[in-house]
């Protein structure tokens, strides 16, 4: 399928992007290159190919659900200003 600089012009301007004159045969050769890159694709026969999401096969690294306090209390609290009893200690808000 062609392109020609009056679609191209049309497309250029849904795409709400400024083509000057003198571009639009180059814009309609680029966008003809792509559609016809689409038809080799749609000729392609993926039967029973499973669809893939990444070109590398990869697992992904897993560790135990445990549920931990992190064990770095102490480094927390110490950029804090103000702490008590293991906890940030804040102004009180609530009358």
């Amino acid at each position: 399928m062609a392109i020609d600089k009056d679609t191209a012009r049309r497309v250029a301007h849904l795409a709400r992007i400024r083509v000057e004159e003198t571009e639009l045969e180059t814009l309609a050769r680029e966008l003809s290159g792509i559609l016809e890159f689409m038809e080799q694709l749609a000729e392609v026969d993926v039967e029973g190919v499973e669809p893939m999401t990444s070109v590398t096969p990869m697992a992904l690294k897993r560790r135990k659900d445990e549920v931990t306090d992190g064990g770095i209390r102490d480094k927390i609290l110490a950029n804090a200003p103000d702490a008590r009893d293991g906890f940030f200690t804040v102004p009180k808000v609530v009358e």
